[in-house]
């Protein structure tokens, strides 16, 4: 296993899999906060202390195995080109945040890609476990078997009234943030979408974009997170963040349902107008990609589009980003040149649908 294992196919093995819900869910994800309990965080830690932390995982955990996840690749960022940094950002492998920071920051990713740790971001450790659909409990079940299986060796951070103790207070408790990644074309078609987002977000719920924080909703992709980290068990704020995601997945199937109803042959010529755009194009930027793509996506789920896979929007999502296309042509390219690339990778993935 090596590094191009993880950056020469735009699709990760756990997401080839189709979870509960998975028409509107992609995926479901646990991610928790942990820092060592004697030294500094990242931001105020000398360049010696997070040396120590980045050598005792790549000395404890590189090659190892947890579970069915075999084989961890230690990767040092500072080791990385700026287009293989893209390229796991865009697989969400790692953040963006990772890559500003100190020359110790590191990355333990399983062979299957189900479970990154991010080392010296903001947080000493940000530990992220993925699945396929809407999968929470069973991600959360195991994002806290690997938490223990690092605590075997590592001694937290924790306080018994506060809990785990994090760099940003809003972190501070149980240091989970759990999110649900959600394809919501009809909720957006119908406009519905402007009015659903500040309710959730009074109820101590976000909604961004598919990057998270400061990004925009690409391709009608939405994450949908907890704010809220203390107070509650880790259990009722993945209830609770279920509840939420099962509300919007009624909502995005009666809006489709509306659609379909009341503007069926507008909605199919929307469909294949963009699959003819996808099909056809010899240049085309990212946004419009996106928005075909979700076009297209949407036509597979109501049985419009039969000859197309639907997991082929989680792939081409990767494919239309410049960091993958960068690294796909084996050099930097222009605005224009990946626009052009775009669409030639756009073209020869839906002609294997065939």
């Amino acid at each position: 296993m090596s590094l191009e294992h993880f950056i020469d196919e735009a699709i990760s093995p756990w997401m080839r899999d189709d979870g509960p819900e998975s028409d509107i869910v992609l995926s479901s994800r646990i991610r928790l906060a942990r820092n060592f309990a004697d030294i500094p965080y990242p931001l105020i830690a000398d360049e010696g202390k997070l040396e120590e932390i980045h050598d005792f995982f790549q000395e404890k955990y590189e090659h190892q195995s947890f579970q069915n996840h075999e084989e961890f690749e230690f990767i040092s960022i500072s080791d990385l080109t700026g287009v293989e940094k893209h390229v796991l950002v865009e697989k969400h492998l790692i953040s963006p945040h990772l890559v500003k920071y100190s020359d110790e920051a590191a990355a333990l990713i399983s062979q299957n890609e189900q479970i990154s740790v991010m080392i010296n971001e903001e947080d000493h450790l940000r530990i992220q476990l993925y699945y396929p659909g809407l999968q929470l409990g069973k991600a959360l079940e195991d994002a806290f078997a690997f938490d223990d299986w690092l605590e075997e060796k590592v001694d937290y951070a924790f306080d018994e009234m506060r809990g785990y103790l994090t760099c940003c207070p809003t972190n501070v408790g149980t240091g989970l943030r759990a999110s649900v990644m959600m394809h919501l074309p009809g909720l957006t078609m119908t406009k519905q979408i402007n009015r659903i987002i500040p309710a959730i977000n009074q109820l101590g719920f976000v909604v961004r974009g598919i990057y998270g924080e400061g990004s925009e909703a690409l391709g009608n992709i939405f994450q949908v997170s907890n704010q809220i980290t203390l107070g509650k068990s880790e259990e009722d704020i993945v209830s609770d963040l279920e509840s939420i995601v099962n509300q919007l997945i009624g909502h995005e199937r009666n809006a489709r349902s509306i659609l379909m109803k009341q503007s069926e042959l507008t909605l199919e010529d929307r469909i294949y107008r963009s699959y003819g755009v996808l099909e056809y194009s010899r240049i085309i930027n990212a946004t419009e990609a996106a928005r075909c793509i979700s076009n297209v996506r949407l036509g597979i789920d109501l049985g419009i589009i039969k000859h197309t896979s639907r997991n082929i929007l989680n792939e081409l999502m990767v494919l239309i980003q410049p960091g993958f296309l960068q690294h796909f042509a084996k050099k930097n390219l222009t605005a224009n040149e990946r626009d052009v690339l775009r669409a030639s990778l756009i073209r020869e993935r839906l002609e294997l649908e065939k």
